[in-house]
């Protein structure tokens, strides 16, 4: 099951969204984990904490989870 995440902005990074998700406590580990384990982005994996991900774009953090980007309305 997907878990919708909802942002206000146009975008949001993969490394804010991992900080929003409270899936790890500091940036410095976001950014180590993001190097490492990498996270799935629309089925395509990518090793970018600055990688934008916009309303409609799915994310898969292997682990965790499958969420969703919405648009706050």
């Amino acid at each position: 099951m997907h878990e919708k995440v909802t942002i206000s902005t146009e975008y949001i990074t993969l490394g804010q969204l991992i900080k929003k998700l409270n899936i790890l406590d500091s940036g410095g580990m976001v950014k180590a984990f993001i190097q490492e384990q990498g996270a799935f982005v629309n089925g395509e994996k990518d090793y970018r904490r600055g990688r934008k991900v916009y309303p409609g774009d799915t994310v898969e953090i292997e682990g965790f989870g499958i969420y969703t980007i919405v648009k706050e309305e």
